[in-house]
């Protein structure tokens, strides 16, 4: 029937206009933002960080460059520390992300075998300089451990029981202690063996 899409609109619009000032609880509302703000899932990811144990110093990341590697846009840029001989470091000297061009896939935080880069929750992150201020170094990146438990607390108690039961596994058991052995005396009468000699 001509117009059945329209008047198919209407009452779309009717239901929703019902529920909003009939039923408020069911109705649909604009969130007043930024006084209000939806709570955002658990799983909601934006742009990543790094996680640090304690302090700074303490970053998980060991510069293994594995999330460097699988990022499908390249906007992770990681050079290992090297000590004053030029041996390279477990730990990254630069670890940059280029927010501008990341596609917020969450690649980095599933190919991670330390648990040192997540995706955050963060999404207020407007800058006026998209080709500077985009680019992020690794100190503004650091976050501790403690936020990843606040904003995901499911995935935080999962991680740490796998992280708990491999640490468990990984610990060298102590050697049984064995039973002291006395040496033998031997015989000492000659009810318990001994051959009296023929005299």
């Amino acid at each position: 029937m001509f117009g059945w899409g329209v008047l198919k609109g209407m009452l779309v619009t009717l239901w929703n206009f019902l529920l909003t000032y009939l039923w408020p609880k069911k109705g649909i509302f604009t969130v007043q933002y930024p006084e209000k703000k939806l709570p955002l899932a658990q799983r909601y990811r934006n742009f990543p960080f790094l996680v640090y144990d304690g302090t700074p110093h303490m970053i998980r990341c060991v510069a293994c460059k594995i999330c460097e590697s699988e990022c499908p846009p390249k906007c992770i840029y990681i050079i290992p520390e090297k000590d004053a001989e030029g041996r390279v470091q477990k730990k990254p000297a630069v670890f940059d992300i280029d927010y501008a061009i990341c596609m917020n896939c969450g690649l980095c935080e599933e190919v991670c075998p330390f648990d040192s880069i997540f995706m955050d929750h963060e999404y207020e992150i407007s800058k006026y300089n998209r080709a500077e201020d985009l680019m992020v170094r690794k100190e503004a990146l650091l976050k501790p451990w403690e936020y990843f438990a606040k904003i995901r607390p499911h995935d935080f108690e999962r991680i740490e029981a796998k992280r708990a039961a491999k640490s468990a596994k990984a610990k060298p058991v102590a050697p049984a202690e064995k039973p002291s052995q006395k040496p033998d005396a031997g015989p000492t009468s000659p009810q318990q063996g001994s051959v009296p000699k023929n005299g």
